[in-house]
């Protein structure tokens, strides 16, 4: 349900302040649940613990307090119970009054309740285990009204609480269990999925009796159907490494083999899957439609990364997805769209050229394919440098051969000036010796 801004008002945690003494408080408490005469022989005869059980037992009353009167009144129940020498006896029942929102206020009665949860939250001291229990039925709150919202600012602090509380595999696992399917039913499909995975590894690795119980198989199965069906979820390699899931092998073989179809084989596998399995599918109530879509897309990125020349034909593709080639280009974009490519199709050579690949596995075979890669780049680079290199050389060879025709053709010219000068010269001593021989007559 949507959370209003009234309700998110009322959900922040208040501090409780209280003066009187614990008899003085309890008798308040007493008299507004209408069982004073109860407590009062126990009041009297100092039984402490005896009051509080009869107030915890007759809290249910809170539920029907008008609005105006409900804070104050949770409140005081949460200070006395934590009177106790042990409140772990009465916080249970407690929790399960406040999380259930007052009749008396329609709109604001879930901002309430969840008020009054977080104040027991945070009122107990960091440390005390008994936060854990307390956090565990916020959480089952979240979930019954829908509020991921509301729990997003706890997540970061979940490592260290789990650590300061010293909870165990089990606490853990059903907390994680319980925030994916608050992300799930929000429309989160990565955060729910990142707590499933994190609710497996729980698990003991080493312990094949406990991977093997029930618990631990139907968490299992559940993320395996989860990642199938998921519409955002195209990788699966992860989910194969973790020991809870290779444990499907024994006992759910099926199940464990349509996995590795989806994790690294191809649309002809899914096929040869759905005939050895004639009916699984179906009896699973898995989505058959929704499956072969994925599996074509999931074929599309295996071409993709298994093409050394990134220039994938549009045969290939009708051949790989088994589509007519009109279809190609529609297939392709839906590939681009679920992220396992990027490219540009070309309709006028029909072809795809792949600019980036994701791959769905990544081990001996996809070494070799990069290591392929790598050498016809490095091929490719060897050639251009080469052919720069080339280019250079001509280009300062031609340089040279300019700037040789060029001093050439300047050497040509100052001879041919050279010349010219000594004639003068000639000229000008013939005529001197001329003028003086006439002189001499």
């Amino acid at each position: 349900m949507a959370v209003t801004a009234q309700q998110q008002a009322a959900a922040q945690p208040q501090l409780v302040f209280l003066d009187g003494t614990f008899e003085e408080l309890a008798l308040e408490m007493a008299e507004y649940l209408n069982i004073a005469s109860d407590i009062q022989p126990l009041v009297e005869k100092n039984q402490k613990e005896e009051v509080l059980g009869k107030l915890v037992q007759a809290s249910g009353g809170l539920n029907t307090v008008q609005e105006k009167e409900y804070t104050a009144a949770s409140n005081l129940m949460i200070y006395l119970v934590l009177q106790s020498q042990d409140p772990r006896r009465y916080l249970p029942t407690l929790c399960n009054t406040f999380a259930k929102p007052i009749t008396t206020s329609p709109h604001n009665g879930v901002g309430l309740s969840l008020n009054a949860l977080t104040t027991v939250f945070n009122l107990l001291p960091s440390e005390n285990p008994i936060r854990a229990r307390v956090f565990l039925e916020i959480l089952k709150f979240l979930k019954r009204h829908a509020m991921f919202d509301t729990l997003r600012p706890y997540l970061p602090h979940l490592e260290q609480w789990n650590e300061t509380w010293g909870t165990d595999e089990d606490f853990q696992r059903s907390m994680y269990e319980e925030i994916a399917e608050i992300a799930s039913e929000a429309g989160f499909p990565e955060e729910s999925r990142r707590y499933i995975i994190k609710a497996l590894r729980s698990f003991d690795s080493d312990d094949k009796e406990e991977l093997s119980t029930e618990e631990a198989q139907n968490l299992a199965l559940r993320a395996i159907r989860t990642a199938l069906l998921s519409n955002t979820q195209y990788l699966y390699q992860d989910l194969r490494g973790i020991p809870v899931i290779e444990a499907l092998s024994d006992s759910h073989p099926v199940y464990y083999q349509l996995l590795e179809v989806f994790a690294e084989q191809d649309l002809e596998d899914f096929n040869d899957f759905n005939d050895e399995h004639e009916g699984w599918i179906e009896e699973q109530k898995l989505d058959y439609d929704r499956l072969y879509r994925k599996m074509r897309l999931l074929t599309f990125a295996s071409l993709a990364a298994a093409t050394p020349s990134r220039e994938i034909p549009y045969s290939n593709i009708v051949r790989a997805l088994r589509i007519p080639e009109e279809e190609v280009e529609m297939w392709t974009i839906d590939a681009i769209r679920a992220g396992l490519v990027e490219g540009k199709l070309s309709q006028q050579r029909k072809t795809f050229l792949v600019h980036k690949v994701t791959y769905r596995v990544f081990g001996t075979k996809q070494w070799q394919e990069l290591s392929t890669r790598v050498d016809n780049w490095k091929s490719t680079l060897t050639t251009v440098l080469e052919t720069l290199l080339q280019g250079r050389a001509d280009v300062k060879a031609q340089q040279e051969r300019e700037v040789q025709e060029l001093e050439r053709k300047l050497a040509q010219a100052n001879v041919g000036g050279q010349q010219g000068q000594g004639g003068g010269r000639r000229h000008h001593q013939g005529k001197q010796q001329k003028e003086r021989a006439e002189n001499a007559d």
